[in-house]
């Protein structure tokens, strides 16, 4: 190829990792075909679904492919074993030198892959690029959103750890040469964006967050946090292989902030005891907001938690 010659556009895979969404992943996938980069490819993997998603993803890909430019559509069946499990089942049959993962009750916007795409082609040294959500209810329509001004963040491993960053699953692109030198999910561990976030990170890439909206993050009552607590003792396995480095505490004290959003009104108790384990030197204005909560927001029953 000559200098003059364009560069051939990259294979993208998608894979959408799919359990009980029968009534939202029918317009995930929908959404990946109907996007405008020249190679890419969808794969989706239903993770035991009890629902009927199966047929919702197979009458989608039947009604939609055919209009798509997508040069291969895979659908993989698997008993359930969670998402990590279900996004390894994904790469095992994926052909792109990028990954992109979405989550099966969101919406793609248009453009999303190419956009990403470009970015990575252009920063060779950037191993996952996110983006901003925009959120949708559950028919589809926008919600409110305050407009903020932003830029390229990037971060390298000790600023991604010390924020405990989370690229999450439904706006993150990865190198597949990222993806496989980390040695792909652990399945364990079912908080699979956290976990390959900072895996990547640790391996020497950058993580790039860009201020493009690559998603319509679907709000709706599945959505919401049940199982704060479950999601807090994952995110301390994802962060145990980094105890040694100097950013751990701090990773620490951003979990516990978390986790204290949902137990400030479900748990006071496990609200005081979480609060109790970070140092002072960690207390920011979110914690002080998170601790203000906790004496004066009234408890509430808590939701059942489903993350076991």
């Amino acid at each position: 190829m000559s200098a003059l010659e364009p560069q051939a556009a990259p294979l993208i895979t998608v894979v959408i990792p799919c359990y009980n969404y029968a009534e939202y992943v029918g317009e995930a996938v929908r959404s990946v075909l109907a996007q405008d980069h020249q190679s890419f490819e969808l794969i989706v993997v239903d993770d035991g679904s009890s629902d009927g998603s199966v047929g919702v993803i197979e009458h989608a890909i039947e009604t939609w492919r055919p209009a798509s430019t997508v040069q291969r559509v895979k659908m993989v069946c698997q008993a359930n074993a969670g998402v990590s499990a279900a996004l390894n089942a994904g790469l095992a049959e994926a052909r792109g030198q990028f990954i992109a993962t979405f989550d099966a009750d969101d919406v793609m916007p248009a453009g999303r892959l190419r956009v990403q795409a470009d970015y990575l082609l252009q920063h060779p040294e950037v191993g996952c690029v996110g983006g901003s959500a925009v959120r949708i209810d559950e028919a589809g329509r926008l919600l409110p959103k305050k407009e903020k001004k932003r830029s390229v963040r990037r971060y390298d491993f000790a600023e991604a750890l010390a924020n405990a960053l989370v690229v999450g699953g439904n706006i993150a692109m990865f190198r597949r040469d990222a993806i496989d030198q980390v040695g792909g999910y652990d399945p364990k561990i079912k908080i699979q964006d956290f976990q390959m976030t900072l895996k990547v990170a640790c391996a020497g890439y950058y993580i790039d967050i860009l201020p493009d909206v690559v998603t319509l993050y679907r709000k709706h009552e599945g959505s919401l946090s049940k199982n704060y607590k479950a999601e807090y003792r994952y995110g301390l396995e994802v962060i145990a292989p980094y105890k040694d480095h100097p950013n751990f505490q701090a990773a620490k004290a951003k979990l516990i902030t978390k986790a204290l959003r949902m137990a400030v009104v479900y748990d006071k108790a496990f609200g005081w005891s979480l609060i109790k384990e970070v140092p002072p030197k960690y207390w920011d204005a979110q914690l002080f907001k998170r601790l203000r909560h906790l004496l004066v927001k009234k408890s509430k029953i808590a939701p059942e938690e489903t993350l076991k």
